[in-house]
């Protein structure tokens, strides 16, 4: 655990480790994003910049928290996508991802697609929610 959090360290902008970068890191180190979220909850290491949008980019207090727009017009094979995915308790991470890299769109495309049909977005590969 002290080499993951030692390789946390040295990865981290302004004090806080993008999400884009904890799964590289994850990758180089041969561990889950959940491994990487955990160190980083032991640590007091805050996650920011979300690749779908979520959260990380701003202060939640002014709502510059996060970058994601719900979609105009969400087409509909990605739409019919989506809900087939959703649980009664929403659309996790991964599935967004694993949707957007199918049908080739971005992942804040996608997330912005899920904000349009109101679906929440359940789960966090990094552990980040829920949180109990």
């Amino acid at each position: 655990m002290a080499t993951l959090n030692k390789e946390i360290q040295a990865v981290l902008e302004q004090g806080q480790l993008p999400c884009e970068v904890a799964f590289e890191l994850a990758k180089k180190l041969k561990v889950t994003p959940r491994q990487i979220g955990n160190a980083c909850d032991e640590g007091g290491i805050r996650l920011s910049r979300c690749q779908l949008g979520l959260f990380g980019y701003g202060p939640k207090s002014e709502g510059k928290h996060k970058i994601v727009q719900p979609m105009e017009t969400v087409p509909q094979e990605l739409a019919d996508r989506l809900r087939a995915a959703a649980g009664a308790d929403g659309i996790s991470c991964l599935e967004i991802w694993r949707i957007a890299a199918e049908l080739g769109t971005t992942r804040l495309e996608a997330s912005g697609a899920v904000e349009a049909l109101g679906l929440r977005v359940s789960t966090c590969q990094l552990g980040c929610f829920p949180r109990p």
